[in-house]
């Protein structure tokens, strides 16, 4: 398949544009023209520097308001489109955009608007390019792509046929399985957009919120199932008009594109091999190493200046000191087949934070290779001869994402280059918490995405690992409101939960960041936390206000309720089952969470979520608290 993207979808100058799609492994771009107009290179400077990055000028874009006038106005139109027919010519671009017309159309007649189009390609017969005629969602009197192509085939021009744009389809209603009846031959040149459901007028909607496939809810596999079965084989281009994308860095955004389109192709590969088995078709779809979704979390990784305040959690909890690594600075705790591992190499200074997370998977190298394939960045990680050679690649938050092979008992090879952890831990705390450890695994984990770049997280996880995005919620805070996507395996061995930063947490003096957590599972949340008191941990107090409200909502036992309060759990109930949790308070921009999952409940405690973080804004703001109750 044949890629292009539109240079609208990029902030940056025109040459910026080209080299960041260049980079991202496009094979063409379209020409904006407000690109080319506000750009010091002369057209063929533009072609130089296209041919120097091998890309291909598809389109040239856009040219409006042409058909349904009155004769005057036609014959101006005719010599607007001639001087735009020369500048193709300069370019070297054989193709140019021909919208409906929204603005100055007068006849609502497919017969003098055929004709019209046919004067047209006459023209463009002289300088030898074509003219793609698209049906915008708000034309004046074409808005169907159904509609422009009964225009095109009474035109019956060889220089004239039709540009299918999956959102002027889509957001309308339209089916697109009518793309099938269109000749091949008739279909030059194809954008697609994906958006989020919305109220909202369609040309809104089209200007402000269109986002890459994948990022969106319309099904974007269906339309290019039927796009490839017509036998259309020309490029496949992003039109995206986003006010975020167009004020993002141009090179990252660009790559976010492109993996878009591999993701689509992959999908509509699997989706015509599922329904057209044995078929083929002009188009050549690629498709990805097949892995199957993560089994589980193999370790979490808090980066940290000195992991003295980290250790000094963990070991309340009830986790175990493993270890220092052989060669590096860098400790392992463990409790169950949880590990954390604390990172202090070339952290000098650094806060505590979320750096790393393993996941289990039945074939790292495979993995490995879907996800650089992908246009994820692999991580340089040195190895001492002896050391596990371990695949990484980097989210879209630079978090780094390790792929571990599953084991049968939870085990991790790598776990062995710890050394024997000494009689007693770090800072002096014992290394083997007396009985059974009550924390027997990660149940999830959190990570803060900045606003801008929030789709484009949620598109990495469900192309690269196979996970599933569940609809998204909203909790208040004081800060405002917070928008927590949840993305899962089939299984809930993995749940990665990512929360949108509010606003005014990027604005804070000093840059302050929005905290993230791992979640563990505990067998007995109430003994946990006893334990954790007995340690000495001082868990985010809850206010007794939220107590009051619980025994409405649940009328839960007197006795169970005080238990609650006195050591500062969180509850919640659904028809599947219960959810006990507790936190701990944030050491800098990381802190923890201990679950329990009673029955079948699948949640997160979402309505306990304003209460942690009020709690966690006032505790930023270093504002007194007294013990709950």
């Amino acid at each position: 398949m044949r890629t292009s993207i539109a240079t609208v979808c990029l902030s940056g100058t025109l040459e910026e544009k080209m080299r960041a799609c260049a980079d991202a492994g496009f094979d063409g771009i379209e020409i904006f023209e407000p690109d080319l107009l506000v750009s010091p290179s002369s057209p063929e400077q533009i072609r130089a520097l296209a041919d120097t990055l091998g890309l291909t000028l598809d389109l040239y874009q856009p040219f409006r308001d042409f058909e349904g006038v009155e004769e005057p106005l036609l014959n101006a139109n005719l010599d607007r489109a001639r001087a735009k027919f020369e500048l193709m010519n300069r370019l070297g671009i054989g193709t140019m955009l021909l919208c409906s017309n929204v603005g100055t159309a007068t006849i609502d007649d497919d017969t003098a608007a055929a004709d019209q189009l046919r004067r047209l390609g006459e023209l463009a017969a002289g300088y030898g390019v074509k003219v793609a005629y698209e049906a915008l969602a708000w034309g004046r009197y074409v808005n169907d792509f159904e509609h422009a192509q009964r225009i095109v085939d009474l035109a019956d021009h060889p220089q004239i046929g039709t540009c299918l744009d999956s959102f002027h389809i889509l957001s309308r209603g339209w089916d697109p399985a009518a793309i099938e009846k269109i000749p091949a031959e008739k279909i030059f040149f194809v954008q697609l957009a994906d958006a989020p459901e919305l109220s909202l007028d369609v040309l809104s909607w089209s200007r402000h919120y269109r986002v890459f496939p994948g990022e969106g809810a319309f099904d974007l596999v269906r339309f290019m199932a039927h796009l490839v079965r017509s036998g259309y084989d020309g490029p496949v281009s992003l039109e995206i008009f986003n006010d975020v994308f167009r004020q993002t860095a141009e090179d990252r955004t660009a790559v976010d594109a492109m993996r878009s389109l591999i993701w689509l192709e992959e999908r509509t590969a699997s989706y015509l091999a599922l329904h057209d088995a044995g078929t083929h078709y002009p188009m050549s779809l690629a498709t990805l190493p097949s892995v199957a979704e993560p089994t589980g979390f193999n370790f979490a990784e808090v980066k940290a200046g000195s992991p003295d305040t980290v250790s000094a959690l963990l070991h309340q909890l009830g986790f175990t000191f493993a270890g220092r690594h052989r060669t590096k600075p860098v400790q392992l705790w463990t409790s169950g087949t949880a590990r954390v591992i604390i990172n202090g190499q070339q952290a000098g200074g650094m806060e505590p934070g979320i750096s790393a997370l393993g996941l289990d998977v039945q074939d790292p190298q495979a993995a490995a290779s879907r996800a650089v394939q992908l246009r994820a960045r692999p991580v340089s990680r040195r190895s001492q001869a002896d050391e596990q050679v371990l695949q990484a690649v980097f989210a879209p938050d630079s978090t780094e994402v390790f792929l571990c092979e599953a084991t049968a008992d939870g085990t991790a090879a790598w776990a062995d280059e710890f050394g024997p952890a000494a009689q007693n831990g770090p800072g002096g705390t014992g290394t083997e918490p007396a009985g059974q450890p009550l924390i027997s695994a990660i149940d999830h984990i959190n990570l803060s995405q900045p606003w801008q770049h929030f789709d484009e997280a949620v598109l990495f996880y469900e192309s690269t690992l196979s996970l599933t995005p569940i609809a998204s919620q909203e909790v208040p805070s004081p800060m405002g409101l917070v928008r927590s996507q949840v993305m899962r395996s089939a299984d809930g061995g993995v749940r990665l939960a990512l929360n949108i930063a509010p606003l005014i947490v990027e604005s804070e003096p000093g840059g302050a960041e929005y905290p993230q957590h791992v979640a563990f599972t505990s067998t007995d949340l109430v003994a946990t936390a006893r334990q954790a008191v007995e340690r000495g941990l001082r868990f985010l107090p809850v206010p007794a206000n939220y107590y009051e409200d619980l025994a409405a909502r649940f009328r839960l036992d007197p006795g169970f309720l005080a238990e609650l309060q006195d050591l500062n759990l969180l509850y919640d109930r659904d028809g599947d089952g219960e959810f006990l949790h507790f936190y701990t308070g944030t050491v800098g921009n990381v802190f923890f969470e201990v679950v329990e999952r009673r029955g079948g409940y699948e949640g997160y405690g979402a309505p306990n979520a304003p209460v942690r973080l009020a709690s966690q804004y006032l505790a930023s703001r270093g504002e007194p608290k007294r013990k709950a109750g």
